[in-house]
């Protein structure tokens, strides 16, 4: 049974939810897809499965004629037309963990065709280096740019997005290919090769993310979250957003807890889990963000995507529902065939 605490929250998730299926970060603000998503698998994880699917169906209903989402809506008016590789990807996630939790093929079979396009469009957005762009204007133009934070998730992306084509039984090698290049890539720049991956280190999600998306694991994983701990963590609070900042973010605070679940320090991510509850409202929502020397929530918003990623830690930690393993059962699928400049065709 889910603790009535996690019930009140994605009751919380879900009074933000639009007719249409959106959710948005807060009431009048806008939603990106892959925030959108993440508030998705939560709705998922707590049973609330007509809430969930009408989310996928929004984005079935606003995909683009050429595979991707815009950045930002506001109801039915797109602020922000550019489209992010890493959130048009996170629908494979997404999908993946309703297959998990349900076990229904049907709905995968469903969103196949969604599916395909997005992830086909963001395989075309890899650079030479191995690194996917992070993000598509609206005139057309692939940035030259890449995010490790972004490449590291759609590390992850394509791994579900090849499970849903084996279950479904479609033979993707492009697919394939571009996550070992991916893979690569992310490794290499966690290495320390530069000029791979715009330099954003001192975000906290620059640091984890690696593990998160799966590139980085074992003792890879664990040497490059201890390299930054003392940076980051701060107990009582969670982590920082970013190191130079007083500024703790219960988001970023789950997400490291599943990455350290990943990596078997059990122990420490039911630390953090436990220090993220001082961010808990009376209604289930969470706030954004603490800063502790002025004891001042800021900003002062509770965001539908914060709820949802305490729900997704705390399935990690506790195994509440089949689909708690994902992220854990991803990173364990290493693909090591070598890198070929033969171009892969689909059967």
């Amino acid at each position: 049974m889910l603790p009535a605490r996690l019930v009140q929250t994605g009751a919380f998730i879900a009074a933000n939810q639009l007719p249409d299926g959106q959710i948005p970060w807060f009431a009048g603000h806008f939603a990106d897809p892959w925030d959108h998503l993440e508030a998705v698998m939560a709705l998922g994880v707590v049973g609330r499965r007509e809430e969930a699917r009408a989310g996928i169906d929004w984005l079935a209903a606003t995909q683009r004629p050429d595979g991707t989402w815009p950045m930002e809506t506001v109801g039915e008016t797109v602020t922000e037309p550019t489209a992010d590789t890493n959130q048009c990807s996170y629908l494979a996630v997404a999908l993946w963990h309703d297959y998990l939790l349900t076990g229904e093929v049907a709905h995968l079979r469903r969103h196949w065709a969604m599916l395909e396009q997005a992830i086909d469009v963001v395989v075309s957005a890899q650079l030479p280096s191995g690194a996917i762009s992070w993000a598509r204007s609206p005139f057309g133009q692939w940035s030259p740019e890449a995010l490790l934070t972004g490449s590291s998730c759609i590390v992850l992306s394509l791994a579900c997005a090849l499970r849903i084509a084996t279950v479904l039984r479609h033979d993707r090698p492009d697919w394939e290919l571009a996550r070992i290049r991916l893979l690569d890539a992310v490794r290499r720049a966690v290495a320390g090769e530069p000029g791979i991956f715009v330099d954003k280190s001192r975000y906290s999600m620059d640091w984890y993310y690696p593990v998160l998306g799966g590139a980085v694991t074992g003792a890879a994983g664990i040497d490059l979250i201890e390299r930054r701990w003392a940076d980051f963590v701060v107990p009582g609070y969670g982590i920082r957003c970013v190191d130079d900042h007083p500024w703790a973010t219960p988001a970023e605070s789950c997400e490291l807890v599943i990455a350290l679940d990943l990596l078997g320090r059990s122990e420490a991510a039911r630390r953090i889990l436990a220090d993220i509850e001082m961010h808990r409202d009376s209604d289930g929502g969470y706030w954004t963000g603490y800063v502790w020397p002025d004891e001042a929530i800021w900003p002062e918003e509770k965001s539908t995507w914060t709820a949802a990623a305490v729900i997704l830690a705390s399935d990690a930690i506790h195994g509440l529902t089949p689909a708690a393993g994902l992220f854990r059962d991803l990173a364990e699928t290493d693909h090591r065939a070598p890198v070929t400049d033969a171009a892969p065709t689909r059967s």
